[in-house]
């Protein structure tokens, strides 16, 4: 039997290049959205989940459940962008992005993991994000949540040993997507103390998303990982300086780094 894979977030993007992938590999995707009906088109079947809704991850997982008796591969892929500097953001939307970006994956998890412990196998895979191993300026809420759902990872992997179910995280850097279009942009106030760096950083954010990377490239490294006997912890997958960024942090003085971060976004 095919292996059935649910991925989050599967009608746009890099959700939506790794479920094709897949899908010519054998495997029996599913994908999730909002709104299926706006995706008439998909090469694979879209069901109804908003991650920021626990009725509605229930009922997907019981869907795909009914229609297939199983779920061996979970992609938490659904996730949320937004940039601001922290003390203009509106208190509601740092709480909505944690709710998509660190609670949803979580309710996620936790809505799978009955019939994964029941068939004492699965694979899941959390979609994080370079940004998550670094403070980065007017993405700090971004890289705190995305930060949380690697460390989170690192528990959860643990916890599940025990049942034969497996957890890894893969950290994209900037591709080719339309993460931009959805961000949420906190407004560049016209008297903010910020509002010069600001709209220089928000500028060359979107430039590196729009010069990023073929999302096939995600779509490869998911498969291989799938396909892997053991799975790391953490994967990185981008340009080579973006990855190699994460390294720099680790061997890096801390006040080095920070002026290195400082000078790339010309703050």
């Amino acid at each position: 039997m095919s292996k059935v894979v649910l991925i989050t977030g599967g009608s746009s993007g890099i959700g939506k290049s790794v479920g094709e992938f897949l899908q010519t590999k054998g495997f029996k995707v599913y994908g999730t959205s909002r709104n299926p009906d706006n995706y008439p088109n998909s090469k694979f079947p879209i069901v109804a989940l908003d991650v920021t809704k626990p009725d509605t991850i229930s009922k997907c997982v019981f869907d795909v459940l009914a229609q297939e008796s199983k779920i061996d591969i979970l992609l938490n892929n659904a996730g949320a962008g937004i940039t601001g500097p922290i003390e203009e953001i509106p208190d509601e939307e740092i709480k909505r992005n944690f709710e998509t970006n660190f609670f949803g994956p979580i309710n996620v998890i936790k809505a799978v993991l009955p019939s994964m412990r029941k068939q004492n196998s699965g694979l899941i895979i959390n979609v994080t994000s370079i940004a998550g191993y670094m403070g980065l300026p007017y993405r700090g809420v971004y890289s705190a949540s995305k930060g949380a759902l690697e460390l989170i990872t690192e528990a959860f992997r643990m916890e599940l040993k025990a049942f034969n179910i497996n957890m890894t995280n893969v950290a994209p850097g900037d591709f080719a997507t339309n993460i931009a279009a959805g961000r949420y942009h906190a407004p560049a106030l016209e008297n903010s103390p910020y509002k010069e760096t600001y709209g220089k950083t928000l500028s060359m954010m979107d430039e590196h998303v729009d010069s990023g990377s073929d999302p096939k490239q995600m779509a490869e490294a998911i498969y291989k990982i799938i396909e892997s006997k053991n799975p790391k912890i953490h994967y990185k997958v981008g340009a080579f300086l973006q990855k190699f960024s994460i390294v720099l942090k680790r061997i890096l003085p801390d006040a080095v780094y920070e002026k290195m971060l400082m000078n790339h976004y010309k703050l």
